[in-house]
């Protein structure tokens, strides 16, 4: 240590860590060395799902407690050794942002006051081709809870099983649950979004009293939404193994199925993942031995197509798509046309 300075050597790259003392969580006192050291500790199962992905950094200079910002564009003064990939926005804007090469880009974002990474679902080497289905249960509805947001994803893994579709659960780090489904790389993220609208809507009507595909908020009840567009182009949603900014330091883990009655979000920290991660290793390690087609998912779709079912809402921050319903909640349109 030397005055507010600790220097380490990281992936064969030298990174100054300035203030490591800094308390990041205020529940218990971690500090930004302390965040950096846990990056370390789940290392390979971390550089696993992000490696040569690009990221998008959620920045709390002050720690969780303070404010905070989203930054695509990898800022001034960055290491000549950081590696960076253009990505773009809906709208077209392009940006250079930080591509997860090793640990070492990823401690030099936490030193930036990264709390957690939102990875792109492709690989900077292959941007048009996207490998991640990500199905978000948005636990925003009024009257839905965790054990709702829990029997949602033992029904989404239930419909990817018989699709055959192996399925992976992680926390989000606060209230929700995210689904991944590993893909072999012959997809674009339109119709990998296309394959999502399809199993929202499949699920909706199998569980139509609990889960939806309803953007609208007017219409979604105590039901919990399949959030589809999560999968849009240029979406991103948090990272697995990153950590939340919250003042108790947790972590949007992944979690084996047979355990999620076993866990809450709030439980699984900085700390209790680490101890996770050595007894039992990782429980999303054979992810990467199934990747699946998305050809189900795109049967599914070709068939509601067929039945004259458009395409679902999208966004607003998105240019208006092909075959999409008026962009206006189900209510407006009513009194609009009254």
């Amino acid at each position: 240590m030397a005055g507010d300075t600790v220097t380490i050597e990281l992936a064969g790259h030298e990174l100054k860590v300035s203030n490591p003392d800094k308390v990041f969580f205020s529940k218990r006192g971690e500090t930004k060395i302390d965040l950096i050291e846990y990056y370390l500790a789940v290392e390979e199962p971390l550089m696993r799902m992000m490696a040569d992905r690009p990221t998008l950094m959620q920045r709390f200079p002050d720690g969780a407690s303070g404010k905070s910002f989203f930054q695509k564009r990898v800022p001034k003064g960055a290491p000549d050794w950081l590696t960076t990939t253009t990505v773009s926005t809906p709208n077209g804007t392009t940006s250079n942002a930080m591509v997860a090469v090793d640990i070492a880009h990823l401690a030099w974002a936490a030193n930036m006051g990264c709390l957690g990474f939102h990875p792109w679902p492709f690989r900077a080497s292959a941007p048009g081709l996207t490998d991640e289905l990500r199905i978000d249960l948005d636990p925003s509805s009024p009257g839905i809870d965790f054990d709702d947001i829990r029997s949602a994803a033992r029904n989404v893994k239930a419909l990817l099983d018989e699709l055959g579709m192996p399925s992976f659960a992680k926390t989000t780090g606060s209230r929700g649950l995210h689904v991944f489904v590993r893909l072999v790389p012959e997809w674009d993220s339109y119709q990998v979004r296309l394959g999502a609208v399809a199993l929202a809507r499949e699920l909706e009507r199998r569980h139509p009293d609990t889960l939806t595909a309803a953007w609208w908020k007017e219409e979604r009840g105590e039901r919990v939404l399949i959030d589809y567009n999560q999968n849009a182009p240029h979406k991103t949603v948090f990272g697995a193994w990153s950590v939340r900014a919250r003042v108790g330091a947790q972590v949007s883990a992944p979690v084996a199925w047979d355990e999620l009655d076993d866990v809450h979000p709030d439980e699984l920290t900085m700390g209790t993942v680490v101890a996770r991660l050595d007894a039992d290793g990782d429980p999303w390690a054979a992810m990467f031995d199934h990747a699946a087609s998305l050809d189900p998912l795109l049967a599914l779709h070709e068939a509601d197509r067929a039945s004259g079912l458009p395409d679902a809402p999208w966004p607003p921050v998105y240019p208006k798509m092909p075959q999409e319903p008026p962009r206006v909640a189900p209510s407006r349109a009513k009194k609009a046309s009254g």
